[in-house]
């Protein structure tokens, strides 16, 4: 049997805490992002830790669950009605729900068996997680979880190698009130694997300095979708751009053999 490999990205190794409304529960789960690289046939299984660093009992409980990501990336929890890039119906996880006391650390694993018959493609699940006092009754636990954020590990399986199809179709400033100026690229991915972008923005005055170069962000393009990939400009740890009217130049990297790229104006107020 063919065994996958994992890759944990280092930025999305990081502990999430999440703490309720009472602010009696405090949760870290790492990783937040699992990639396997996968063939027909093949399976693995893998942990993800959960860490209470609270001072009280909490229950956690794990359930699996479809999930996509909206225009502007924010991943979005439902039942698949469409399949095709969905993995749930080949994970397996437990356990399905344990409680935690304070100071300790609990695993969940999770098993992934990729059908033979699959085809090349970048399939994908995800693991919510839901947190509540150990000591409440059943119902009490369902309504107070209602209210809280939930945290959640990223499951990207990609099988086989497809080609990737990434089209750079729009490009645009946005000027959030009172936030800084962003560039939005537009991206559609009509390929059958998931993408991620690198890349840089360049901005130039009018005569013809190049007054800042600003890395795109690494972020996934789900495989025949369309999203949004914002570029702060003037973020707080940056050196400022003036006040000003630039050209912009856009380069992403999509990992296929041309680099995509496009040019638009921007004002900086």
């Amino acid at each position: 049997m063919t065994m996958m490999t994992k890759c944990v990205t280092t930025a999305f190794a990081l502990l999430l805490t999440a703490v309720s409304a009472s602010a009696q529960v405090s949760i870290e789960v790492s990783p937040l992002r699992v990639e396997l690289k996968a063939q027909p046939g093949g399976t693995t299984t893998q942990a993800v830790t959960i860490a209470n660093t609270g001072a009280e009992a909490v229950r956690v409980r794990a359930e699996l669950s479809d999930w996509f990501l909206s225009r502007d990336g924010s991943p979005q929890f439902v039942d698949a009605s469409d399949r095709t890039y969905s993995a749930t119906a080949w994970t397996r996880l437990a356990p399905p729900e344990q409680t935690i006391e304070p100071g300790r650390e609990a695993i969940v694993r999770f098993s992934v068996t990729i059908p033979a018959s699959a085809g090349p493609a970048g399939y994908r699940t995800g693991i919510l997680f839901e947190f509540g006092p150990a000591t409440a009754d059943a119902a009490t636990h369902r309504r107070e979880v209602q209210v809280r954020s939930r945290i959640a590990t990223l499951i990207y399986a990609n099988v086989g190698d497809p080609p990737p199809g990434v089209e750079l179709v729009d490009l645009r400033s946005r000027h959030p009130p009172n936030q800084p100026t962003q560039i939005i690229a537009i991206l559609k991915n009509s390929g059958r694997r998931t993408v991620r972008t690198r890349g840089t923005v360049t901005l130039t005055d009018a005569s013809g300095t190049a007054v800042a170069k600003i890395p795109v962000p690494d972020v996934p393009v789900l495989p025949e979708s369309e999203r949004e990939v914002a570029i702060t400009l003037n973020e707080a740890d940056k050196p400022a751009v003036p006040a000003g009217d630039y050209r912009v130049e856009v380069r992403i990297d999509a990992g296929m053999p041309a680099v995509l790229v496009g040019e638009t104006t921007v004002k900086i107020p």
